[in-house]
């Protein structure tokens, strides 16, 4: 007999996993697609939670292409989000073409990494926020795991938006950290139109790890207005398939 999550003996394994972790009383944000939630124990995000997200590569392109999934997520949760940086490039309209309007972002610039690691914690601890960003280039184990216990004492969602200004660096997103959830974003060609134009901007999104969960990838349409992603009806080409190859952890 296959294992697989249906199975009744791994459902519960894993949801005994998910008490010990803590797991059990927290609240998650969907995606509200399926498929994806499927994938995540709770059927979502957990709030009061870290995740980790990067792009597919070192460069800009796919760099913007992980902030803006990242836009779209805390662009669903309700109040203030803070985002924590160290250099201010952060292009306001393009976050609220994917839902996250100016008036509810609040920017913590400072000019080391570590103070961007101390507002992180101190916004998850602060718990009068809708969710906390912060842009990293490392993420040490024992920052992740101060991290995630201040965000699991709030119920507030954080996620550490890895940005890289060199391909060296990119090598640090191989190393494990405390973070529930990890993903990787990569741009893949937009979706044809019928008519000469420049369609939806479509993702490869793969999330590495899930805790108590499963690693899965999907091709996806890019955030709407309203923070939300689309499974993409077109099936992969040889341009996506060589991305879908290509390794950059």
């Amino acid at each position: 007999m296959p294992i697989t999550a249906a199975n009744p003996v791994i459902a519960e394994l894993k949801d005994r996993i998910r008490r010990l972790e803590g797991g059990a009383a927290r609240e998650v944000l969907s995606f509200g697609i399926a498929e994806i939630d499927a994938k995540l124990p709770g059927g979502g995000l957990a709030r009061g939670a870290l995740h980790e997200v990067a792009g597919g590569g070192a460069d800009a392109v796919h760099g913007a292409a992980a902030a803006l999934f990242v836009a779209g997520i805390v662009a669903r949760t309700k109040g203030d989000v803070l985002w924590c940086l160290t250099r201010p490039d952060l292009f306001a309209p393009a976050l609220a073409q994917a839902g996250l309007h100016h008036d509810r972002v609040i920017y913590a610039e400072a000019d080391r990494e570590e103070d961007v690691l101390t507002n992180f914690e101190e916004g998850l601890r602060f718990g009068g926020l809708g969710a906390v960003v912060a842009e990293l280039v490392r993420l040490p184990m024992t920052a992740s795991r101060r991290l995630q216990l201040a965000a699991e004492a709030s119920g507030t969602i954080g996620i550490a938006l890895r940005r890289w200004r060199r391909p060296t660096e990119a090598a640090d997103f191989g190393q494990p950290t405390a973070a529930t959830t990890r993903w990787r974003i990569s741009v893949l060609p937009s979706e044809p139109l019928p008519v000469p134009g420049i369609g939806r901007a479509r993702w490869l999104a793969e999330l590495i790890r899930a805790r108590a969960g499963e690693a899965a990838e999907f091709e996806i349409g890019a955030c709407d207005a309203t923070g939300r992603i689309s499974l993409s009806p077109h099936a992969r080409d040889g341009q996506d398939q060589a991305l879908r190859s290509r390794n950059f952890a």
